[in-house]
């Protein structure tokens, strides 16, 4: 619809999760409209994330360094570990200002349809790092989907006979749901109330 570069921004932008042609075509004329050092500085901050931003080598978090703020943090609870699926998802427990203690990022969840399995998760490294760390419990937060329970449940059978504890967070989710619609008393409410699989 529109010449070279533009239609290729339009292009771009709306291959962006929740982004579709019309706000695709909305920010690449608001990009086309604001200052260029404005837009220099958008870019170079994306290269920036690409070129400079990796995953904590003991949590899997994302990070600039080794390992994430979270894991460099002498003051969390090292023998409580949060079990989350993705990174983002630290974001939206951390805002809860409930839990104090240490974060393991999966990766995703099992999905046999979709060839997600054991193996294409950060399942063994948990598994390591619970004698490694001394970790006693570990609170299973996947998302309340039928992938999510799938993984929370796999987890428990697995790792529940090394000696450590396994929850799972309460009810206050919805069933179906993604943890970033979960507004934060609710995520807190399930934090504080979460249940032993």
């Amino acid at each position: 619809m529109f010449e070279g570069p533009v239609q290729r921004l339009i292009d771009e932008l709306s291959r962006l999760p929740g982004i579709g042609q019309r706000s695709a075509q909305r920010l690449a004329f608001h990009l086309l409209n604001i200052e260029k050092t404005d837009a220099v500085r958008l870019a170079q901050a994306i290269i920036d994330l690409r070129e400079q931003v990796g995953v904590c080598q003991r949590c899997f978090n994302v990070t600039a360094g080794e390992e994430c703020s979270i894991c460099r943090d002498l003051r969390r609870d090292t023998a409580i570990v949060c079990v989350v699926e993705r990174a983002q998802d630290i974001a939206v427990i951390e805002r809860t200002q409930e839990f104090k203690g240490r974060y393991h990022v999966l990766g995703g969840s099992l999905s046999p349809i979709e060839g997600v399995g054991p193996s294409q998760l950060h399942i063994e490294e948990l598994r390591r790092r619970i004698p490694d760390e001394v970790i006693e419990e570990l609170i299973i937060a996947t998302n309340p989907t039928i992938e999510g329970d799938t993984t929370a449940m796999y987890l428990a059978r697995e790792l529940k006979p090394l000696g450590v504890k396994v929850t799972r967070l309460a009810s206050g989710l919805p069933v179906g749901g993604d943890m970033d619609y979960a507004d934060e008393l609710t995520l807190g409410r399930a934090l504080s109330g979460r249940l032993e699989l």
